[in-house]
């Protein structure tokens, strides 16, 4: 929401940190180093909350399709093994996962 407040609807700093300070149990130093880094990085955390939902829906789909089978250990390291990579790329990464735990 302040990503989008201050890059798209043009508030200022003072606002975003109001809106954070109203809707978060964040400490305030934390609030202004939050707005900080989205003032000057903007979609960052609009990409972050993105890459958090695709992960989370990776994992409820490995968790489903595996059962007993699935190991969060294992999944955490499909997920950092290979960096940063675009999540179409990461969604193949825990597809080909999921199918060797499968034929294993």
């Amino acid at each position: 929401m302040v990503d989008t407040g201050i890059h798209a609807k043009r508030w200022t700093k003072q606002a975003a940190i109001d809106y954070l300070k109203a809707n978060t149990p964040n400490a305030e130093s934390a609030i202004v180093k939050a707005v900080e880094r989205y003032s000057v990085w903007p979609a960052q955390a609009t990409a972050y909350k993105i890459g958090m939902l695709k992960i989370q829906q990776l994992r409820a789909m490995a968790e489903s399709q595996l059962g007993d089978r699935f190991d969060v250990r294992l999944f955490h390291d499909v997920i950092l093994a290979n960096g940063a990579v675009p999540l179409n790329v990461l969604d193949e990464l825990v597809n080909q996962w999921v199918s060797e735990r499968l034929a294993d």
